[in-house]
């Protein structure tokens, strides 16, 4: 069998290459990236054989050539980082929307077999204290980042309904493992906490967040490929849920951390609340339970971090410190204030 990843460079990409390689030897495997700041060589080192990396962009016409022989595409290239988007929405949409068009019409005029686009909860908005998003629930994203990828959803089940092409979509909660650049919450907050420095947490930590491992989340998406429903929405969801404020302390007291390294900032725009999917679907049709309970996952996620010092130190070169700098100095708020 031969596939084509998009983004398979990046956190959940290179985890998936990995995962099938070692399922599959001898299947082949075109990872086509960009190499953003997201996208690193790094993360693929170690594969097993079987892979060729192709950098470009998904942005780019006439995609058609990689698709020669290609029995399934697995889309997860995206601009994904939620604070990046409201700083600057345009490479999101470019991206997320414009790309996925462009793969999508591509693999059509291939006649690829399976297209998986691999999407998030972010898209159907923030729930109140109850309740579960089914996958009948409408889309009502908050934020660029959840807009933009709601927009490549709709172009996916559009292709679907106009032309018959054989799309999958799958939206899953928040991941975690080895691999996720440091810009997101558990590295964030474990990459800083091995090195003392201080955890900013938004607001009051209050937000809800449901956590997948990643490799929970490879191996539903292998069965998606092989027995999901072309035109059919799949959640992905673990009911594993905490505030954000819960998942930090938990990341300090399994580092043996002082939770004094907690510093509380002022809260992003638009925040939204809380996540949580009902995943009965995908548990029935696609015969899938995940396996890695949350603290069990984190302890294997923090121990990855603190066992490769010179990956996080590559991730966090000169523009992730921009980036941090522009996030969070002159956001610290005490808690008193609050």
């Amino acid at each position: 069998m031969k596939l084509l990843v998009t983004g398979g460079a990046g956190f959940i990409g290179s985890n998936f290459i990995r995962y099938w390689l070692q399922r599959h030897p001898g299947d082949r495997i075109t990872n086509l990236d960009k190499l953003t700041y997201a996208g690193n060589r790094a993360n693929l080192e170690g594969m097993p054989p079987g892979g060729e990396l192709v950098c470009r962009d998904i942005c780019d016409a006439g995609l058609e050539d990689l698709m020669e022989g290609v029995d399934a595409v697995v889309h997860f290239a995206a601009e994904s980082h939620v604070d990046r988007s409201i700083d600057s929405a345009e490479i999101f949409i470019q991206t997320n929307v414009l790309g996925t068009h462009r793969l999508l019409e591509a693999a059509r005029r291939k006649r690829i077999a399976r297209f998986l686009h691999v999407s998030t909860d972010e898209v159907y908005g923030a729930l109140e204290a109850e309740g579960e998003f089914t996958e009948a629930a409408p889309l009502q994203p908050n934020s660029p980042y959840a807009a933009s990828k709601a927009g490549g959803d709709l172009l996916a089940r559009a292709y679907f309904q106009t032309y018959r092409f054989p799309v999958i979509l799958t939206r899953s909660c928040n991941n975690y493992g080895p691999y996720q650049h440091p810009e997101k919450l558990i590295p964030l907050m474990a990459t800083n906490a091995l090195e003392d420095r201080p955890l900013p947490v938004y607001g009051k930590g209050k937000q809800v967040r449901e956590w997948l491992h990643v490799e929970d989340h490879c191996r539903v998406l292998e069965l998606a490929l092989q027995r999901g429903r072309p035109g059919e929405v799949y959640n992905l969801g673990s009911e594993q849920r905490r505030t954000n404020l819960q998942v930090v302390q938990t990341i300090l007291r399994l580092l043996d951390k002082p939770q004094s390294l907690i510093q509380f900032v002022a809260d992003r725009p638009g925040h939204d609340f809380r996540y949580a999917l009902d995943a009965g679907k995908a548990r029935r049709e696609l015969q899938w339970e995940p396996e890695i309970d949350f603290e069990t996952g984190l302890e294997r996620t923090l121990c990855w971090y603190r066992q490769n010092p010179a990956w996080v130190e590559s991730a966090r070169g000169p523009s992730y410190k921009k980036y941090y700098s522009q996030m969070y100095d002159n956001r610290e708020k005490r808690l008193s204030e609050l």
